[in-house]
Formats: C-alpha cells, sequence, structure tokens
C-alpha cells in the first residue's frame, strides 16, 4: 500500500478507531488530517507520526465543517467516523438523546460527506468511507436511535455512491460490529452499572454477539479502508462491508 502524495481527513480521529485508522494512512503515506472535539487527544495522536496533523471541529455544525475543509484543504480520502452511542429501551430514549444520535452519527456524516463532495469536484480519483456498524445493517435491542441513525448512514452512503458512480470516486460503508475499543469499554461498565454484571460477563456478552466470539480489533477496521483505497477496489461502491466475525 503507498498513499504517498494522497491526502486523509478522519473525523473522530482523536481516539479508538479513528486514531488507529490515522496511525495506518499515515503509514502508507499519506498525509492524514485527524478533526474533532478535544484538542489534547487530538494532539496525542498527532504526535505519533510525523504525517499526522490535527484540526479541531464539530462535525454537527454545519459551519464548522466547511471551515475544516477549508483549513486542511481538499482531500482525496475522506473517513467519517466521528461517532457516539446511547442505550436505552425505546420508551426511555428521550427526544434529546433521539436527536443527539442523529445529529453525530447521522447528520455528522452527511455535513462531511457534502463538503467533501463539494471540494472533490473534477477529481477523477477520491474515497469517502463511512463508518458505520453492524447496527446498520441489523437491529439491537436499547439502542434504537443509534440504529436508526446508522442504518441512516448506509442509505446515504448507497444514494451518494450512485451519484458518483461516473467519476473516479467511490462511497462505501465499514460495518464492524462490537469493537476492542473505549467507546465498548463504556458501554461495558454501563451495562455492569444497569444490571449488576460484572465488567468480565458484560464483556463476554457482547463477545458471544460474534460467531468468532471475540471483539474486533481497530486494526481489522482500518486494513478494510486501506484496502478501499489500493489497486483494485475501484469497482467496489455503495457497499455496506461487515466486519464482524460473520455477525448477521
Amino acid at each position: 500500500m503507498n498513499l504517498k502524495g494522497k491526502t486523509a481527513l478522519i473525523t473522530g480521529g482523536g481516539t479508538g478507531l479513528g486514531a488507529d485508522m490515522a496511525r495506518g494512512f499515515a503509514t502508507a503515506g499519506a498525509m492524514v488530517w485527524i478533526a474533532g472535539r478535544s484538542p489534547d487527544t487530538l494532539a496525542g495522536v498527532a504526535k505519533t507520526h510525523e504525517n499526522i496533523h490535527m484540526v479541531e471541529v464539530d462535525v454537527t455544525d454545519e459551519t464548522a465543517v466547511g471551515a475544516m475543509f477549508d483549513f486542511t484543504g481538499p482531500a482525496d480520502i475522506v473517513v467519517a467516523n466521528a461517532g457516539a452511542s446511547h442505550s436505552a429501551p425505546l420508551t426511555a430514549t428521550t427526544t434529546e438523546h433521539w436527536n443527539a444520535m442523529l445529529d453525530v452519527n447521522l447528520t455528522g456524516t452527511f455535513l462531511t460527506f457534502r463538503a467533501a463532495m463539494r471540494r472533490m469536484k473534477g477529481l477523477d480519483w477520491g474515497r469517502l468511507i463511512a463508518v458505520a456498524s453492524t447496527a446498520g445493517i441489523k437491529g439491537y435491542p436499547y439502542v434504537s436511535a443509534y440504529c436508526a441513525a446508522k442504518h441512516g448512514v448506509i442509505g446515504l452512503t448507497r444514494a451518494l455512491a450512485l451519484e458518483s458512480a461516473k467519476s473516479g470516486i467511490t462511497v462505501n460503508a465499514l460495518c464492524p460490529g462490537f469493537l476492542d475499543t473505549d467507546m465498548t469499554g463504556r458501554s461495558i461498565a454501563n451495562i455492569s452499572e444497569k444490571t449488576g454484571m460484572s465488567a468480565q460477563d458484560a464483556r463476554a456478552n457482547l463477545e458471544r454477539m460474534s460467531p468468532q466470539n471475540r471483539l474486533i480489533e481497530p486494526g481489522e477496521v482500518t486494513a478494510a479502508a486501506l484496502w478501499l483505497c489500493g489497486e483494485g477496489s475501484q469497482g467496489v461502491t455503495g457497499q455496506a462491508i461487515s466486519i464482524s466475525g460473520g455477525e448477521v
């Protein structure tokens, strides 16, 4: 994999999967911009590789997203990774929580992709990658708002892929199962708090969601993202690629 001469922008790049992707793309030779709301975490990742640079942004803010691209310049590869999760039964899901899940997971992806596409006009090569979830292709209990948002990301991906099909720009979504990241760690803590289950047992329950009986490593998703940017991937667009150990 050689991405020298390419520029990649990754939202939610300060932690977890986004940070792993940043290091992966930088190692492949790309100039990488990581974007997020926490300057300290962004700076920590930027220090790990000379090709990684940081920019602060709230992806739910239309003006801020436009300003981000004005600051970084056009990107060849844009990964809409910023997201958040919240769990509650539907009857206990407040309108505030519902809107928050749609804002960051779906509207944030829309604003990021729209700004990117406007600046990619006329390019003969580009890659837009949304980080969705298996929650975008199936349902899970107690995360209805999150599932709805991620299903929306898949729909957005498929529509935009058709709009850009005659160009050299592809649009795909990566759908990991439960990842071995801090976000899943917070989910485990939440399960433990609400059920009285030990953290070990809560983690085991999440691991059993996968037929491989494990959490997915961030590096596996990064490898898929890099593959979508490599030779031979130009015919892959509009896809929701599950990285979940066979979970259906």
